[in-house]
């Protein structure tokens, strides 16, 4: 998927793991928690290669909107009820430090690993230089013959021009050698 669907798709999947756990607990715990690994993981497994920075910064993002969202809109849900926006946004942050460093790790490794797939499908290695490991392309080259060449032109024949004949005129002079 494109990074923009995967963003839209992770934004909504927040907002509906938000929804199940406050009609649940009227507080973001351990079922946000486990949701917000989850859809920073599925968002790395989804996206499409050429959008991996975007779902690589995806997380933190996700998870500040979340906050001030809620601090906003419903505040005693991430902070106190005489905390403040700024200090309810800054309690959402540090109440799911760990949902936010297990998503992310995850989700950097996820991408991580396809990064690796895909450079070893195109045949390059860690630095990005080609490899010549011939037993990786060709499985089944021990079996294989060996190549030959055949040739049917026998004896060799060479061919010289005078320079500065010219080669359409019927005086020009070709010597064949064999």
């Amino acid at each position: 998927m494109s990074g923009s669907r995967v963003t839209r798709l992770s934004s909504l999947g927040c907002a509906l793991v938000i929804a199940l756990n406050l009609a649940i607990t009227q507080r973001l715990d351990l079922i946000f928690d486990l949701g917000f690994v989850g859809i920073c993981v599925a968002g790395a497994l989804l996206v499409h290669p050429r959008d991996f920075f975007r779902v690589g910064v995806l997380p933190p993002m996700l998870l500040l909107g979340s906050s001030v969202l809620l601090s906003i809109a419903f505040r005693r849900s991430v902070a106190g009820p005489g905390d403040g926006v700024v200090q309810g946004v800054i309690s959402g942050l540090a109440n799911h430090a760990a949902a936010l460093f297990a998503g992310y790790a995850l989700a950097l490794v996820v991408l991580g690993i396809r990064h690796r797939v895909m450079q070893r499908r195109r045949g390059l290695d860690r630095r990005g230089q080609v490899m010549f490991d011939e037993q990786q392309f060709y499985s089944n080259l021990a079996a294989s013959p060996a190549p030959y060449l055949d040739t049917s032109a026998t004896p060799e024949e060479k061919s010289t021009t005078v320079v500065g004949s010219d080669p359409q005129s019927p005086e020009s002079i070709t010597a064949s050698n064999q």
